[in-house]
């Protein structure tokens, strides 16, 4: 072994170990768990424990509740990646912008909701979707419109949910998309205005292609955080109503936390896992064969 060699794995040794704590081993114990019959019994006496198998698994795919729970996730990431993706990008062009003024102060404004409490903003806007005093009703009722029960109804209360997720980290990307527009090449995009092109095809064809790389990162990290909604629909609807914003990490919960299945509970996370894994791989793959993005 060379001595940069050397040197090297005493710079990476500290980060793989912290690695192989926080990741390899939680994952390896979520595996060993997935097969036993794990639960608040074998905690007192470990002869409880019994080898399953593949029985977790049957048992977790054969729950009309998981598919509603793994419905309601897709839902989540297919309307809300767009959505939180889209904003950010929208504010990191306007805040792109020459005319913009005061930038700093919009960007720690903008940038604020994504390093708050998201139980303790969850819990402002479930006042402000309150039905009888809530601010959105009162608006609405001052143009003359009926009161919506936003969290109450299963045909509002996944949009409301959305449009709270989108507010709380769309900000973090903003930052990264303002940072990546930072560094399109300023030429281009004066050879493109000089060439006649207008707004939308100096972003399409100069702008796009120079942030590409940034938009398939954010839409990875968008679509892992949508997979594993949970604080969100806990505090503001405990999964309701008529099970409408239960996701997978809440019936995770519920069924290690609430039910002590702590078994089938690890075989949700791994579930969970290779799901996010997967349209990880997927994306990154779009991203390497559309790489005019």
């Amino acid at each position: 072994m060379t001595r940069q060699e050397r040197t090297a794995w005493i710079f990476a040794g500290p980060v793989l170990a912290v690695i192989a704590l926080v990741f390899v081993l939680p994952t390896a114990m979520a595996l060993s768990l997935s097969v036993t019959d794990y639960s608040i019994y074998a905690l007192a006496d470990w002869s409880n424990l019994s080898f399953v198998g593949l029985g977790n698994f049957a048992a977790l795919f054969g729950d009309p509740l998981f598919w509603r729970a793994l419905g309601n996730t897709v839902l989540f990431a297919v309307l809300g990646v767009p959505m939180a993706v889209g904003t950010s990008l929208g504010a990191a062009l306007l805040l792109n912008d020459r005319a913009m003024r005061w930038k700093p102060v919009w960007r720690v404004a903008l940038f604020a909701p994504y390093v708050t409490s998201v139980v303790a903003t969850a819990v402002v806007w479930r006042f402000l979707f309150n039905e009888r005093y809530g601010l959105l009703n009162r608006a609405l009722g001052a143009i003359g419109l009926p009161a919506v029960d936003w969290l109450g109804d299963p045909a509002t209360s996944v949009p409301a949910i959305l449009l709270f997720v989108t507010w709380k980290i769309f900000g973090y990307n903003m930052i990264v998309f303002t940072a990546a527009l930072s560094a399109v090449p300023g030429d281009l995009m004066e050879a493109a205005r000089l060439d006649g092109a207008g707004p939308w095809r100096r972003f399409r064809h100069v702008t796009l292609p120079a942030i590409g790389p940034v938009l398939i990162l954010a839409a990875v990290m968008s679509v892992a955080g949508f997979l594993q909604l949970f604080a969100e629909p806990y505090v503001m609807t405990l999964g309701g109503p008529a099970q409408s914003t239960t996701t997978v990490l809440y019936f995770m919960f519920e069924e290690g936390f609430k039910w002590w299945n702590l078994g089938l509970a690890s075989a949700v996370a791994l579930v969970l896992f290779f799901l996010i894994l997967a349209v990880t791989l997927v994306q990154a793959r779009i991203g390497r064969r559309y790489e005019w993005l």
